[in-house]
């Protein structure tokens, strides 16, 4: 069997002698909570930050209000400034957020339930990368912490 995602993460981490800050909303601390079932994740991961409300994202994070008015919290533009308040809120080497739309409620035409934007914010660059999952809300909380821990893992490792 191959070896957990976390544990491929730690391995590169380590060997980049990088560090990671998380930025996460519709997760709530889900891709934390993996991160730091890996004894000694505290060499690279530094913490994370929960922020749910638009406040939260703006005080904990340094989202702009412009852009979470003009865009909405799950956006691109406001995945960005999330994984980039995120690492310079922490002095990380790597920023990462996701942010979604969980469900069961919540959808619109345009952003339906299971929506979500997950971003990278390095010193060298930021990208971000929309999904759209079709599960209940664990099912797109889950699979929205894997497509992470997959960014996370590619990013670091120069994918």
């Amino acid at each position: 069997m191959d070896e957990p995602m976390e544990l491929r993460l730690a391995q590169a981490f380590r060997t980049r002698g990088w560090t990671l800050a998380l930025a996460e909303s519709c997760t709530g601390g889900l891709i934390g909570h993996r991160l730091t079932n890996i004894a000694g994740s505290s060499d690279y991961f530094l913490g994370g930050i929960v922020a749910y409300a638009y406040e939260a994202k703006e005080r904990l994070l340094a989202v702009r209000h412009q852009t979470l008015y003009e865009h909405g919290a799950v956006s691109r533009e406001t995945a960005i400034e999330m994984a980039r308040g995120a690492r310079l809120a922490l002095g990380a080497d790597v920023g990462v957020s996701v942010t979604g739309i969980a469900g069961p409620g919540g959808g619109l035409p345009d952003k339906p339930v299971g929506l979500t934007w997950i971003a990278v914010s390095t010193r060298d660059g930021e990208r971000a990368e929309q999904f759209l999952w079709k599960g209940d809300r664990l099912a797109n909380k889950e699979q929205s912490a894997d497509a992470a821990l997959d960014l996370i893992l590619q990013t670091v490792k120069g994918a």
